[in-house]
């Protein structure tokens, strides 16, 4: 309750005639005065285009006491302008929608165009591998940039092997299948892209593992020998952790540190210089926890 208009006892009886003489005239002053205060801050989507105008008063001997609306209520404060993603300060610019550029954002709200895309240069990369047919491919640029980190890795002691490279639609819609015929659907969507969201069919992405397989594909992957370098030097040859630990509100999917992404040496360099961690955010596009 508004205790500046709570009732005064004790008051003559003069002053009560002064105040209902009063009220036709500055009633609606006193109903502003208990009106709840304004919100400091009112977000640009609900903000009104203007203030409505105060309520003018009929003029009477008490006109002189009519207050005039707040100056901060005259306008609306003006829509911020949009800030820029981090990436816009690169000297060069790539498609985020384009299967073949290396900023391509694939993500559970960003589908692949057309749907069962394939890569036009797939290649074999010379490295150390336990794929086997499709899944040992890349696209060129991706592959090229994988011969100099795994050559890298070998040199500091690391052994790097790809277990997983590229995966066609076809091939992603039988994985998809068989997630859902044993896990239910909306498990299988925390575990493996629908067919047509998935980075491993552009040639850009591929998973890694340690010469010894240990812990393939887990979360304790993450202390193995080739996971640490990757994470501390994937970023010099153009890679990214895509999906980082804790970041799944953003990215859609639980911590995978096998799973790196070519982006390019600058925007990699770029991420880890200002600590960014997804692509989402570098890149400046929503978030994507799950399917619309």
């Amino acid at each position: 309750m508004c205790q500046e208009c709570s009732p005064v006892s004790g008051q003559a009886a003069s002053r009560r005639s002064f105040t209902r003489f009063l009220a036709a005239g500055a009633g609606l002053t006193v109903l502003a005065a208990c009106a709840p205060e304004t919100p400091s801050a009112v977000p640009p989507s609900s903000a009104p285009a203007s203030a409505p105008a105060p309520a003018t008063v009929a003029a009477t001997p008490t006109a002189e006491i009519t207050t005039a609306a707040p100056a901060t209520e005259a306008a609306a404060p003006a829509a911020p302008s949009p800030t820029p993603s981090p990436s816009a300060a690169l000297p060069r610019q790539f498609s985020l929608t384009d299967p073949a550029s290396p900023w391509l954002i694939v993500n559970k709200h960003r589908p692949l165009v057309p749907a069962d895309y394939l890569p036009a240069d797939l290649v074999r990369p010379a490295v150390a591998m336990t794929a086997s047919g499709e899944a040992s491919l890349l696209n060129s640029t991706a592959a090229a940039a994988a011969e100099a980190m795994f050559a890298a890795a070998a040199r500091d002691g690391v052994a790097m092997v790809l277990a997983s490279g590229y995966r066609s639609y076809t091939t992603q819609v039988a994985t998809y299948n068989g997630y859902v015929a044993a896990r239910g659907q909306a498990d299988a969507d925390t575990a493996s892209a629908r067919p047509g969201y998935s980075e491993h069919q552009t040639g850009w992405a591929f998973d890694i593992a340690d010469g010894n397989g240990a812990c393939g594909f887990q979360p304790c992957f993450a202390d193995q020998p080739s996971a640490v370098w990757a994470k501390a030097n994937g970023h010099r040859f153009g890679f990214v952790v895509r999906y980082p630990w804790m970041f799944h509100p953003i990215t859609g999917y639980h911590y995978e540190p096998w799973h790196l992404r070519y982006i390019g040496v600058e925007a990699a360099t770029d991420m880890v210089n200002r600590g960014i961690n997804t692509v989402e955010e570098y890149f400046g596009v929503e978030p994507a926890p799950a399917y619309p």
